[in-house]
């Protein structure tokens, strides 16, 4: 039976203050932390205790709302000033998931017009409130859509994390296997372990188990072998951004897609509208580059010598012509093809929130 939703991302503007499960501790420890201050949620950010797109859009709302309750301003300019430089520190914390810089836009627009202080707090509480409300029932709504490409007996493969840990809750690759899951299908999951930071073997399968969903584990090289053995029958992933021709998601992903095309395997990407950014191609973008220790050493145990190189980019870039479709909570899109379809429905978006 599946549990209550994992909620990772919980915003008090009455404390002020923003609580979420520290993800760098499972699945060994489960703790939620608090951050009060806006270097206190940067640092959390940085070192992935908050992570995957659509969470990061919720922090980045919820960071420039706690800005705006916690600044200290005699005048609307100052307050307005300082926030805007609290998002500028944000913004920089991950430079490659669109998500965030969606959320923090969000909550910095709802405020430039006020007249008042309280009158911004008032409306950055009420816009940050709308990121989380509407990332759940998104996620709710691709696992909905995501539903006409899992068949009753699919064995799925997955890459990193992309559940309720990576949203507000549910998940966007996890959303539609729970969905699956929950509409009664019979279906398994192999989770590739995600190196070098291990989200699929630390977070999904911990979400999995927990959801009392078939799941195995493997390694990330052992995947091309179950394709060739006919063992997996379609691969979803998430997104961090979605450009005009390609989907960046983390590194490995590209990998998977190749070994999918090879084997006549459906490759699917689920991901709320608010990932892409269809007015940029893969040229544009910057990947992130993590600490090489990440890579020298697995949870504190040495796996390199410590004067190694390493090269560590956090994401890659998968064509769009590798991937079958994006499932969204507006239905199931391909690039090129989609792209006005996706613009006007974004276009559309934006002139309800205005």
């Amino acid at each position: 039976m599946t549990m209550e939703p994992l909620r990772p991302i919980l915003f008090h503007p009455h404390i002020p203050s923003i609580e979420y499960i520290e993800q760098t501790l499972l699945p060994d420890i489960y703790e939620v932390r608090t951050a009060r201050t806006i270097p206190d949620l940067a640092e959390a950010i940085k070192r992935l205790g908050i992570r995957g797109a659509p969470a990061l859009g919720c922090a980045g709302g919820c960071g420039v709302a706690l800005s705006a309750l916690i600044t200290k301003a005699d005048s609307l300019p100052e307050f307005l000033d300082q926030v805007g430089s609290d998002a500028d520190l944000l913004r920089k914390t991950r430079p490659t998931a669109v998500n965030l810089f969606y959320g923090i836009d969000h909550v910095l627009t709802a405020i430039m017009s006020s007249q008042t202080i309280e009158e911004a707090k008032s409306r950055a509480v009420d816009a940050a409130e709308e990121v989380i409300d509407a990332d759940r029932r998104t996620c709710h709504a691709i696992g909905k859509t995501g539903l006409e490409v899992i068949p009753d007996g699919a064995r799925i493969l997955t890459h990193c994390n992309a559940g309720a840990l990576a949203c507000a809750e549910w998940g966007t690759a996890l959303g539609v296997i729970r969905s699956a899951h929950e509409a009664g299908k019979n279906i398994s999951v192999y989770a590739c372990e995600t190196r070098p930071l291990l989200q699929g073997a630390r977070l999904t399968t911990w979400e999995l188990l927990r959801d009392g969903i078939d799941v195995t584990l493997i390694t990330d090289s052992m995947a091309a072998v179950l394709m060739r053995k006919g063992a997996i029958d379609v691969v979803i992933v998430g997104a961090d951004r979605i450009v005009s021709d390609a989907v960046f998601n983390k590194i490995g992903t590209y990998m998977h897609a190749v070994c999918a095309q090879t084997h006549t395997i459906p490759f699917y990407v689920a991901a709320p509208l608010s990932t892409f950014d269809e007015e940029s191609c893969e040229d544009m973008v910057i990947i992130e580059e993590r600490d090489p220790q990440e890579v020298r050493k697995v949870r504190g145990c040495v796996t390199g010598p410590d004067n190694v190189p390493v090269w560590n980019p956090a994401f890659d870039a998968t064509p769009v012509h590798l991937i079958s479709g994006i499932i969204t909570e507006y239905g199931i899109f391909t690039l090129p093809r989609d792209i006005e379809t996706i613009k006007q429905l974004k276009k559309g978006k934006d002139m309800q929130r205005h």
